[in-house]
């Protein structure tokens, strides 16, 4: 469980994300034709996650062939070295270091103005398994200008705890997609993405603690959940090779949580090989029903996770690609490094060791090398 902050951060940057830029968004944009399979495509990477006392590093790999051009096979592993001193750990337990190792396959079938994938995932650490199975179609209508899109993922997880061997848990989830992406000029591409995601089982940690009256208890969480986010996103191209982006996602749970992210980037051709990528995003969220920092009552739930606490932050990255070799019509080879600083702010979790509300600077680094084929 010691991996499960860094997957907020590290993991969140899986090799699905990275790859296309603004730019060649709108570039696909031109012309209505009929759906195509992903690129054939490798890709190694090296990223590395600090902050808040976690540091989760590690390499990624992906490899995309296309067969016949109506299937693309993918497979990739990733992997997170963490050592966790976080503030939980540092005031309840020891320092820990542990692995988490992960492995995704998937397939693509191209079927005229339709594409459909399956892919399966699957995520060991030392204390915690996940295993899922997820489905997704898209289909071009209306003259290729509009896409509509259908997910849906089933996961089941495996909670255990370290030196207890009679602690074993399990946490169910079901998560339902549904996207709109329109094409509304030549120059400018809009989509909306509703997510709906069913949990139920163990959803705590069970290394976490609460406090009621300033005693120490186990944290309880309600073993099930319901969450909905909705995304809004605009692209525009902005003449002479340049781009730029906006976009708000608006999260609402059954633990009554509220979040808003506004994020806003600019991507920019430089010369015929160098791609320049800036980005800032404002994150806000309010508590859960049964949060507390310091209960002063005795209830059916407590937690004192700061992950479900009211907290801020704020981030601004860059990224900077470097086509290092071309061939048109048979490979390119491009190496891409990017760095995040986030900035975290909690309202109502305060640092024990001081009695100051919490807070921490973050940093995210990538570094790449991709070649499509």
């Amino acid at each position: 469980m010691a991996a499960t902050e860094s997957r907020l951060f590290a993991g969140a940057t899986g090799l699905w994300r990275r790859v296309a830029g603004l730019f060649g968004s709108l570039l696909a944009m031109g012309g209505a034709k009929a759906i195509e399979l992903p690129e054939n495509r490798a890709e190694a990477l090296y990223h590395l996650y600090k902050g808040g006392g976690v540091t989760a590093d590690g390499p990624a790999l992906l490899v995309r062939k296309s067969l016949a051009d109506k299937v693309s096979l993918s497979g990739s592993y990733y992997v997170d070295a963490v050592s966790n001193a976080s503030i939980d750990v540092v005031t309840t337990a020891s320092p820990f270091k542990e692995k988490r190792t992960s492995y995704d396959l998937g397939v693509d079938y191209a079927y005229r103005d339709a594409l459909m994938s399956l892919g399966v995932y699957r995520s060991k650490e030392p204390d915690y398994e996940a295993d899922s199975f997820s489905i997704d179609v898209a289909q071009e209508v209306y003259g290729n200008m509009t896409t509509i899109a259908l997910g849906y993922t089933r996961g089941v997880d495996k909670v255990l705890k370290a030196g207890e061997p009679t602690f074993a848990d399990t946490a169910k989830h079901w998560q339902y997609r549904l996207g709109v992406t329109q094409v509304l000029t030549p120059r400018m591409l809009a989509s909306a993405n509703l997510e709906v995601v069913s949990d139920d089982g163990y959803l705590g940690n069970p290394y976490r603690t609460a406090r009621v009256f300033g005693a120490t208890v186990p944290e309880r969480h309600p073993r099930t959940r319901t969450s909905r986010a909705l995304k809004f996103r605009l692209i525009g191209d902005l003449g002479d090779r340049n781009a730029a982006r906006a976009e708000y996602r608006y999260f609402w749970d059954t633990w009554d949580i509220k979040a808003h992210t506004l994020e806003a980037g600019y991507s920019r051709y430089v010369g015929t090989d160098w791609l320049a990528d800036g980005f800032a995003r404002f994150y806000s969220q309010s508590q859960a029903l049964f949060y507390s920092d310091n209960a002063t009552s005795e209830t059916l739930y407590v937690s004192r996770n700061r992950q479900l606490s009211d907290f801020r932050s704020f981030a601004l990255g860059g990224k900077l690609s470097y086509t290092a070799r071309r061939v048109p019509g048979q490979y390119e080879l491009k190496i891409v490094g990017s760095f995040e600083r986030i900035r975290f702010n909690y309202s109502n979790f305060t640092d024990v060791r001081n009695g100051k509300p919490y807070d921490f600077d973050a940093n995210l680094l990538q570094l790449y090398v991709t070649a499509t084929f």
